[in-house]
């Protein structure tokens, strides 16, 4: 036999939001403001890409975003539609426009014993 509870009260119904909560695509070259920034992007981007150069490549393009792609493009000696094909996700760009773009950035690439 059910019992009645007493004393409580039932639990009032919760309206739905009809608010849209948006959100827009988080993008790395937003937040690379500063110099040690870029370096510490840099430097973590060379030592996860292991043997993926279009990992780097990506990197060096966000960077790039952030400097602005046209500055680069001019200071690489490069296309800014080359510069964006050579530095998009799953490209394979050239040592040569690596060591361009790298000098357009004002970065080094270094080497240290594994």
């Amino acid at each position: 036999m059910a019992t009645k509870r007493q004393g409580r009260k039932p639990a009032a119904k919760k309206s739905a939001s009809t608010s849209k909560i948006t959100f827009s695509k988080w993008d790395v070259a937003d937040h690379l403001r500063t110099e040690a920034d870029i370096v510490a992007y840099f430097e973590a981007c060379l030592e996860e890409a292991g043997d993926d150069p279009s990992f780097i490549a990506a990197a060096l393009g966000d960077i790039a975003r952030a400097r602005g792609m046209s500055r680069v493009a001019r200071d690489s000696g490069l296309t800014r539609e080359g510069l964006y094909r050579a530095l998009s996700r799953g490209a394979n760009p050239s040592l040569g426009t690596v060591l361009k773009v790298t000098r357009a950035l004002g970065l080094k690439l270094r080497a240290e014993a594994a």
